[in-house]
């Protein structure tokens, strides 16, 4: 057994440095998660300026609800939303972390319809 293993098996309470293999986030779950909020909630949706922002942070919110519900202990989420009007033009979203490659994790989905587009990443990052 490994030190955290034999640590974990002789003190419940027992704190490791790295989350066990069925704690670990993974980015095939999430990507479902993403996948099924934004198809639920634009589906029929039309791009409009006024409630964008508000639309976005919904998203973001039910998105990140849905990732704690996955109860993986110490893991932090951040998820970012964008919403933008479907008129033809690209856009360009990038992001840079600095982080553990074995534990934390990123997935990005998309969405678009004859009317918007929209974008959301989620952050995975567990806390030592």
């Amino acid at each position: 057994m490994t030190t955290d293993a034999a640590a974990a098996a002789e003190d419940p309470n027992f704190v490791g440095i790295r989350p066990n293999f069925t704690q670990k986030f993974r980015p095939a779950v999430a990507t479902k998660i993403i996948q099924q909020v934004l198809q639920e909630q634009l589906r029929n949706a039309t791009y409009d300026a006024e409630t964008a922002t508000a639309t976005a942070t919904q998203l973001a919110d039910m998105i990140k609800t849905k990732m704690q519900e996955l109860e993986l202990s110490r893991y932090k989420y951040v998820v970012n939303v964008v919403i933008g009007e479907n008129a033809g033009v690209g856009a360009r979203m990038d992001c840079r972390c600095f982080w553990d490659a074995d534990t934390d994790k990123i997935v990005q989905e998309t969405f678009s319809n004859d009317s918007l587009y929209c974008v959301a990443v989620a952050f995975g990052a567990y806390l030592y």
